[in-house]
């Protein structure tokens, strides 16, 4: 696995500059750091003593990497994970907060080592995930990265003004559909096809 700063400098790469979209349910970004995620962690990066959308502007890659490697991969407990799956998990982390988690204790249910779906990284999870990547040391990732689309996909499903993320305006994959496939080994992508028949329900 890279180090992990290395990991949090391509998650800002791949999460590009400031967006203000009004379909995103995080609101104002820049490098992937929302206005909310500023808010709730008291950074005032302007420092004038209010935080706004001047304050996602003037934020720089160098402070959301170090935002990234804090409250996203240290506080979390990303660490104590197989490393097979940190880079996975962290990635979706800052896309999805919690429910990063909540996928892979889904998921690590599913086969056969259970554990509550809560959110949190703790001493069953992390048991589990240990017992799963022993059991199936090759493909742990590959099924986290499966399980990830899967939740875009059905995210999708339930807000349609969220499919714009997981299907492109020419009917291929959306950001969201590469970015998982981004840890999933080749030969599990989808195919065009099959992308288009599983999002042919939408119109």
């Amino acid at each position: 696995m890279p180090d992990v700063r290395e990991i949090a400098e391509a998650i800002v790469a791949r999460e590009g500059g400031f967006v203000n979209d009004p379909d995103d349910p995080g609101g104002a970004t820049n490098h992937g750091v929302t206005i909310h995620t500023l808010r709730r962690l008291g950074i005032d990066v302007t420092r004038d003593r209010r935080i706004d959308l001047a304050d996602v502007r003037a934020l720089t890659r160098a402070q959301a990497v170090e935002i990234y490697l804090e409250h996203y991969y240290t506080r979390p407990g990303i660490a104590a994970l197989p490393e097979a799956i940190q880079a996975g998990v962290f990635d979706m982390y800052v896309n999805a907060g919690g429910n990063a988690v909540k996928i892979l204790q889904r998921l690590l249910t599913d086969m056969g080592f259970p554990c509550d779906p809560d959110g949190e990284i703790g001493p069953q999870t992390i048991r589990a995930a240990q017992l799963a990547q022993e059991a199936a040391p090759t493909h742990l990732a590959d099924a986290y990265g499966i399980a990830r689309r899967n939740y875009y996909y059905a995210l999708a499903d339930r807000r349609p003004a969220s499919r714009k993320f997981a299907r492109a305006r020419d009917g291929g994959k959306g950001g969201w559909i590469k970015r998982a496939e981004e840890f999933i080994a080749p030969r599990y992508h989808l195919t065009t096809a099959q992308h288009a028949a599983r999002v042919a329900a939408w119109g």
